[in-house]
């Protein structure tokens, strides 16, 4: 336990009604199953709860990390200090005409299913992205030629002082894989999508389709971050990766997927410094064979162990 026991005794007094965890694992929320504890790990159930984890990260001076669906993360070894912060119980989704409004912590696969009930296109490229609606704004998440900001209208953040602002898609710095977002240390708590009315046949035939080539091209049997790497100019990661003879060399329980090479798999008990030592050796390999830098999609939080 990191933290002094008379912050632990203020925060669960101060924080009566916000599901509270203390030193919690963390590989059991991640897509790869590693890395080490979180301080505090709290699940507030409202945009107040949200407030008063902000709140109190600021009056105790904790570090505060919003945690996602887990999907596109990796915690080193030795976890993460301060306040780690869930908006899981944030995910009502609605649909008001031609617009999906979706809660932070409700999932994108989930949002992309409620447009197909009301026979809403331009959500099918998310029907097989592992996020969050907060996360796919984060980094403006995209699939199968489809991203966020094709059809992202507004989002509802919160400062990092607690303020709630509504923002244009148009205002978030939207590019490749990333917004302001981060920079601007702001929490989604909803996002509004404005998409087009098409026959709901056609929607989900695009919708099966995507899904039929996620599942036979990509390493679903093991634990994995998803597409670690961004797609270098010019070229394709996962080409590079396995001209480079890649596939199935690891270090420790990780490895590079025999599947889909853009992909690193936690074969065997892999710790997060197995993973990142197989994302750097293929980095360096690659750059080695083809003189083309990898830079990485997927975000690596956390202290060493």
């Amino acid at each position: 336990m990191r933290l002094a026991e008379e912050i632990i005794n203020k925060m669960i007094n101060d924080l009566p009604s916000v599901e509270l965890h203390f030193n919690e694992p963390m590989g059991q929320y991640l897509y790869t199953k590693l890395g080490g504890p979180a301080d505090v790990f709290a699940f507030p159930k409202s945009i107040e709860e949200v407030q008063a984890v902000v709140q109190a990260s600021r009056e105790y001076q904790l570090p505060l990390t919003l945690l996602g669906n887990g999907s596109n993360l990796i915690i080193r070894d030795g976890g993460i200090r301060g306040i780690v912060m869930s908006l899981s119980h944030l995910n009502t989704i609605t649909v008001e005409g031609d617009v999906v409004i979706a809660g932070g912590g409700a999932t994108i696969i989930d949002t992309s299913y409620y447009a197909l009930k009301a026979s809403l296109s331009g959500l099918e490229f998310a029907c097989g992205i592992p996020g969050t609606v907060g996360g796919a704004v984060f980094m403006n998440a995209g699939a199968y030629g489809g991203e966020v900001k094709d059809c992202l209208a507004s989002v509802t953040v919160m400062t990092k002082v607690g303020e709630v602002l509504d923002v244009k898609a148009s205002d978030l710095a939207l590019g490749y894989r990333t917004s302001n977002v981060g920079e601007n240390n702001w929490i989604v708590l909803e996002a509004r999508f404005a998409l087009e009315q098409k026959d709901r046949q056609e929607i989900k035939a695009i919708m099966d389709d995507l899904t039929q080539r996620r599942e036979s091209k990509q390493p679903l049997e093991y634990p994995s971050c998803g597409s670690v790497f961004k797609r270098p100019p010019g070229h394709f990661a996962g080409k590079l990766i396995q001209d480079s003879g890649l596939q199935g060399k690891g270090i420790g329980g990780a490895e590079v997927s025999t599947k889909h090479a853009g992909f690193i798999v936690n074969k065997d008990h892999a710790t997060a410094s197995d993973y990142i030592s197989v994302i750097e050796m293929v980095q360096q390999t690659v750059k080695d064979s083809f003189g083309v830098t990898l830079e990485r999609e997927v975000r690596i939080i956390g202290e060493e162990a």
